[in-house]
């Protein structure tokens, strides 16, 4: 109940409970994390549409292995694709990892972004064949495989080793793609970005406390 004094013009503030906090933080939650991928999913189309316009001179900008400008693959190649066939491929399982990911928080959604795509890119740079120009977001999505399904184990809690065995059993398929068994298909990428994906869980879980002795 709430009270209110008939001489104050000041309308009352109903009285809200903890479970319609929890809605509407989880609420503010979900359109915070669909806001962040839809400008992201945004900005790859925009780009492949002006890559196309311009004959995909902005593949270019990919990474080209054991070159020193190749480098700067390891920041553009992931917002480069070889056509919308190939954007359209990456699209959906980056827009589902990535919203999964982002129920962490921003910051660890930047932070598991940014490891991902420098592991995939450095890997694929280094062990990558020099002809060949390596570009695309399937290294982030392998490496938002990677942290899903390994985050559990390093934290230790049952939902999350729950929710990554889920992962594993709805997009385990997607694990051939680390093998050199397709042509013109970054194998590299992919292993390094599933590598990158483990590597984040083990560096961004929380510390475990030792036993009082």
């Amino acid at each position: 109940m709430s009270s209110f004094d008939p001489l104050d013009p000041t309308p009352p503030v109903p009285a809200t409970s903890p479970g319609d906090r929890l809605t509407r933080s989880l609420g503010d939650s979900l359109r915070t994390a669909l806001t962040v991928i839809g400008g992201i999913v945004a900005v790859l189309w925009i780009v492949e549409a002006i890559d196309t316009v311009d004959k995909h001179r902005l593949d270019a900008w990919g990474v080209r292995p054991h070159t020193l400008v190749g480098l700067r693959g390891i920041a553009f190649a992931p917002f480069l694709h070889s056509g919308f066939t190939h954007l359209i491929g990456n699209t959906v399982p980056f827009a589902l990892f990535g919203l999964v990911v982002l129920t962490g928080g921003i910051r660890r959604f930047v932070a598991v972004s940014v490891i991902v795509a420098v592991t995939s890119g450095a890997g694929t740079w280094l062990l990558g064949q020099s002809d060949q120009v390596h570009i695309g977001a399937s290294g982030v999505v392998f490496g938002y495989l990677g942290y899903l399904v390994s985050r559990g184990f390093f934290e230790r809690k049952i939902g999350q080793i729950a929710a990554g065995g889920l992962v594993a059993l709805v997009y385990g398929g997607m694990i051939w793609g680390i093998l050199p068994n397709q042509r013109g298909v970054s194998w590299q990428g992919h292993l390094f970005g599933l590598l990158g994906g483990v590597l984040a869980a083990r560096l961004l879980a929380p510390p475990t406390r030792e036993p009082a002795a």
